[in-house]
């Protein structure tokens, strides 16, 4: 996909388990990233674990990694190091949609969770940490090395859209604009 394709009304659909199923993102920072937001909704049946995002650096496979490894939890790692949220004990007993957005800013060292615009006690990590902008961007798999290296039972399973990363962390009420209108891609901060 070209860099600045505008993906609204898109959706990317990952039909069946696979090492290969996967989307790249073209757009990449243009400077090392010391805060931003990454937005999706996504829709699945799926109660193994599975990867969402995987940005890896050519020193790191997962420098950030966006993961749900159960029914009721996301994990979110950054240069080797993870935080985890808990989104209750409820087993999935039907297809679910769900709106997740996590954000980071490297002053505070605080991630922000939002699962369907309810937002979740913040947690630290990585405070002072810088994220290199040479990646390789990968919605649906989990990069063991730079762009390759997927494992078939980590893949993602089901629908994907409204992806959104902005170079910033968003407020409260850009959240929930991402929530019901917003599609965007290495969006620079107006």
């Amino acid at each position: 996909m070209p860099p600045g394709t505008d993906l609204r009304g898109k959706v990317f659909v990952f039909p069946a388990e696979s090492e290969m199923a996967h989307v790249a993102l073209k757009d990449r920072p243009k400077k090392p990233l010391t805060s931003f937001t990454w937005c999706i909704r996504t829709f699945t049946d799926l109660t193994r674990p599975h990867a969402l995002l995987s940005y890896a650096t050519k020193e790191h496979d997962n420098t950030i990694f966006f993961f749900k490894p159960s029914p009721s939890k996301y994990q979110f790692d950054m240069g080797e190091e993870s935080v985890t949220f808990s989104t209750g004990g409820k087993q999935m007993v039907k297809p679910v949609r769900e709106h997740t957005c996590v954000s980071w800013d490297s002053a505070t060292g605080l991630v922000a969770f939002w699962l369907d615009m309810e937002p979740f006690p913040r947690k630290g990590l990585r405070k002072g940490y810088s994220v290199p902008a040479t990646a390789s961007i990968v919605l649906g798999q989990d990069q063991d090395s730079y762009g390759r290296g997927f494992d078939a039972t980590q893949s993602f399973v089901g629908e994907m859209e409204d992806v959104c990363m902005a170079d910033w962390v968003l407020s409260r009420s850009e959240v929930i604009a991402a929530s019901v209108f917003l599609t965007c891609l290495l969006a620079g901060h107006h």
